[in-house]
């Protein structure tokens, strides 16, 4: 499983130009399944972003929560990020979960998140969307589970 987490001051998703899932101050986040991932891997990703410290505290370092820093969630499916770019010019998605599979197991994951008292939005798994955001810092992170 692997996730980018972008720091957003605001986010949303598109599909034929219609908004389908917006957030203010808080993650966006990019997931993608590959074939070995279990529920294993879904309740230590969502630990790690519930329990990340990236928002800025008082004295402006990274010491807040994204539920300390009352942050909300948009998450978007991704499964390109299951090429590791070591090989070719031409992406192979070889290491992705199957996609029946893959929705299974990402909307487990936005369900165990909002099981957290976060707020998420999504797009649509397997959709052609388009997302915009204002990264905040920027910050971004890279996790693998």
């Amino acid at each position: 499983m692997k996730v980018i987490i972008q720091r957003v001051k605001e986010a949303n998703v598109q599909i034929d130009n219609e908004i389908v899932g917006k957030i203010n101050k808080g993650y966006l986040l990019y997931v993608c399944f590959e074939k070995e991932d279990t529920l294993t891997n879904i309740n230590a990703s969502i630990k790690k972003i519930r329990d990340l410290r990236i928002f800025e505290d008082q004295a402006g370092k990274m010491n807040t929560s994204l539920l300390d820093a009352n942050g909300e969630v948009l998450s978007i499916s991704q499964f390109t990020l299951s090429w590791d770019g070591k090989k070719g010019n031409r992406p192979s998605f070889d290491k992705s979960m199957h996609p029946d599979k893959a929705e299974v197991l990402y909307n487990k994951f936005n369900e165990l998140l909002k099981q957290n008292d976060i707020n998420v939005q999504t797009g649509c798994f397997g959709a052609n969307m388009q997302v915009q955001s204002i990264n905040d810092g920027p910050v971004t992170f890279y996790l693998t589970f």
